[in-house]
């Protein structure tokens, strides 16, 4: 077996959305930290969005010492200790705006805050607020519709 030199680099280059990009890398470096430390991406996706003392936040992008003394909630806070479900989980389960599921633990957090920000938001305000997530799924139709039902709009 090659042991690998801690020092060692090896220049990557890609294609990240269209862009083409180069940076270097350790050996051993996973693609995520290549993405985030060498190309500077950082919190695209919102899957790990978390709520801290309220505020929809991304934990990627937030260091463990930073939630010191706060109010940490994941998406497994949001059903009742029996189970049942909030009003937003049960408006995605009517609306099918759960497909794979990858983005939807962070889109509810995100809008959990949103909404008890904005109880009433128009279809655009909705949108504007997803474009920080990546569903590749469903286009967001049903995503909207059920954030829609959530805040008791049509």
């Amino acid at each position: 077996m090659r042991r690998v030199n801690k020092n060692e680099r090896t220049r990557v280059a890609l294609t990240l959305n269209d862009r083409k990009l180069a940076a270097e890398a350790e050996p051993r470096m996973l693609l995520s930290d290549f993405l985030r430390h060498a190309l500077g991406e950082h919190g695209v996706c919102g899957c790990c969005t978390v709520l801290i003392d309220g505020a929809a936040t991304r934990s990627c992008l937030t260091l463990a010492v930073q939630a010191e003394g706060s109010d940490v909630r994941t998406v497994e806070s949001l059903a009742a200790a029996d189970g049942k479900l909030n009003a937003l989980q049960q408006a995605f389960r009517n609306n099918h705006a759960l497909q794979c599921g990858f983005c939807t633990p962070g889109i509810l957090m995100s809008f959990t805050d949103f909404l008890g920000r904005n109880p009433h938001p128009t279809e655009e305000e909705i949108r504007e607020v997803l474009s920080g997530h990546l569903c590749r799924c469903t286009g967001y139709a049903g995503i909207v519709a059920a954030i829609k039902e959530a805040a008791g709009g049509p």
